[in-house]
């Protein structure tokens, strides 16, 4: 059983001062190659609204430029601040939105499920995240890269590592090898 097709995928990091993103090209079950990793500078801009429109434009541009399959994006967490956490719905809304608008489906992961993915670990830095991908990928390291770009990375390695939807010859679409198997009993031994 071999999972079919190559897959482009755009992961991204939301944020309101500086947004990660990374695009990775995955095939078969383990080979995984890194497109492009960068951030979204925020600060210079005084207004959350320009903000959001940068957000928009950027995540618009590498969607026209890259054609990814998928977006797996990391979820917000849940912090005290009520305030942050609208600001940063609203920058992982629109970065949605921008894909959305290419008709790219949208993937949402929570922070502990990326590192635990990633580093077998959901409490894991990131720091020690970024340190995993570098082995994932067999790169010495990311340089010059921000840990939000890793961690835009960290979500679409998890995406990759989740399988997104996997369709095996003769099968039933399944969204998980649990789903697959339950499905598909005659082809698992």
């Amino acid at each position: 059983m071999a999972i079919v097709g190559e897959r482009i995928i755009l992961g991204i990091d939301p944020g309101t001062n500086v947004l990660g993103y990374a695009i990775i090209r995955g095939e078969g079950k383990n080979k995984i190659d890194l497109i492009v990793l960068g951030v979204i500078e925020l600060k210079k801009y005084n207004d959350h609204y320009l903000k959001l429109k940068a957000i928009y434009s950027r995540i618009q541009q590498l969607v026209d430029e890259y054609h990814p399959d998928e977006v797996a994006i990391e979820a917000p967490f849940f912090g005290k601040n009520v305030q942050s956490m609208l600001k940063l719905g609203r920058a992982q809304g629109v970065a949605m939105a921008a894909a959305l608008s290419r008709s790219v489906p949208i993937f949402e992961y929570a922070p502990r499920k990326i590192k635990q993915s990633i580093t077998g670990q959901g409490a894991a830095s990131k720091e020690q995240v970024a340190t995993m991908l570098c082995s994932i990928l067999k790169v010495k390291d990311f340089p010059g890269a921000k840990l939000d770009a890793t961690d835009a990375l960290g979500a679409a390695v998890c995406h990759f590592y989740q399988g997104g939807t996997i369709t095996v010859s003769g099968s039933k679409k399944t969204s998980s090898w649990e789903a697959y198997v339950k499905n598909n009993p005659d082809k698992v031994k």
